[in-house]
């Protein structure tokens, strides 16, 4: 029998949040971003905008604000690959 994955950090990425923590995922983050915001101890997510409490449709959000420690708002750059 194998052990459960844990983790003492997990840096995820999501598309949105309200300000409690609900967080809601877009395209292929929907893999293994849930899964290891609820296997680690201290769970960051980064996050693309922050909303307010009341404004993320409850069915679409997919990890409770209850495994969420920290939200970042991330900032777009360009890489510079040509």
């Amino acid at each position: 029998m194998e052990l459960a994955l844990k983790a003492d950090f997990a840096l995820i990425k999501a598309h949105k949040a309200d300000r409690l923590g609900n967080l809601i995922y877009r395209m292929t983050a929907r893999n293994f971003n849930p899964v290891m915001a609820t296997a680690a101890a201290i769970t960051i997510a980064e996050v693309d905008k922050i909303v307010e409490v009341g404004e993320l449709d409850p069915e679409s959000v997919v990890t409770p604000g209850i495994f969420v420690d920290r939200i970042i708002k991330g900032e777009k750059y360009d890489v510079g690959f040509k």
